[in-house]
């Protein structure tokens, strides 16, 4: 009886241990999906971001570009210049001929 009481537990150590395995197992598992869903997070994350300020820097080339072409009209036109005036002083000499 000896013998088999200590089959019995030694049957029941392996039992906990192949529990206690399977727990880590799943704790790891567990862990590493996590790890891989916080990473596709941040990734994504960063993509949005990325795209924000490609974006944001777009519009504010577009928005400076337009600016710049509007000084340009103005300093056109002040000295009289500009591609409409030019237009109306050749139509205003062709008449006066």
């Amino acid at each position: 009886m000896d013998s088999s009481k200590q089959q019995f537990r030694a049957g029941e150590g392996h039992a906990l241990t192949e529990d206690w395995l399977q727990s880590a197992k799943d704790t790891t598992t567990g862990a590493r999906d996590n790890v891989a869903n916080a990473a596709q997070t941040t990734m994504d994350t960063a993509q949005q971001r990325q795209d924000e300020t490609a974006n944001f820097f777009q519009q504010t080339g577009e928005q400076m570009m337009n600016m710049a072409h509007g000084a340009v009209d103005t300093v056109k036109n002040t000295l009289g210049v500009a591609d409409n005036n030019i237009t109306t002083t050749n139509t205003n000499t062709n008449t006066r001929k």
